[in-house]
């Protein structure tokens, strides 16, 4: 039988600062905002070199963090954070869920790793999770489908909105391509 996560409440914790490092400015707004509607002491950037300016400045006790920035990785930010404060608890986001990243990630000293679009529950539930038990898996967690559709939307806006180098990237025919472009997301 698994060990179901332990959430502390946030207000066991005297300090509630949050550094939202996220170059998705409407994604950070967003959770910046519904962060702090739950308590926490809010501080945004949008990317590494911001990001590790805030962690400077004043040291965050929890921290979400998205892997590729603009203007480099966010394990850079992870790794700053780390040496200021050992026991701030971090969690990394992002477009790309993979092994190999959410391996760097925890090496880090990142506790969680969450795949976009992650809401603001999911990420206060990790926050707060302990991070020696097993986390609780998501309540409404995405589709198949909508994995796929989120994948294919990333390499599009990775390639510029390049239609055949999509194609080409995904491997799959340009035609097929742009019929899943012109449909809505699945749920």
């Amino acid at each position: 039988m698994t060990e179901i996560v332990n959430i502390k409440k946030l207000s066991e914790f005297k300090n509630k600062s949050l550094l939202i490092v996220d170059d998705d400015n409407p994604f950070r707004e967003r959770l910046a905002k519904a962060m702090e509607k739950k308590g926490f002491e809010v501080s945004q950037a949008e990317s590494v070199k911001k990001g590790i300016e805030a962690v400077k400045i004043k040291t965050p006790a929890f921290a979400v963090v998205d892997l590729r920035l603009n203007d480099g990785n966010g394990l850079e930010v992870v790794k700053e954070i780390q040496n200021s404060n050992s026991s701030s608890r971090i969690i990394m986001l992002t477009g790309y869920g993979n092994i190999s990243t959410a391996v760097a990630a925890i090496k880090q000293g990142a506790i969680d790793y969450l795949a976009k679009p992650a809401d603001a529950d999911d990420i206060e539930k990790a926050l707060l999770a302990d991070p020696n038990k097993k986390a609780e898996p998501p309540e409404n967690p995405m589709s198949a489908d909508r994995v796929k559709w989120e994948h294919i939307h990333r390499v599009f806006e990775l390639c510029n909105r390049n239609v055949s180098e999509t194609a080409r990237r995904l491997k799959m025919h340009r035609r097929t391509l742009q019929r899943i472009l012109s449909k809505r997301s699945p749920k």
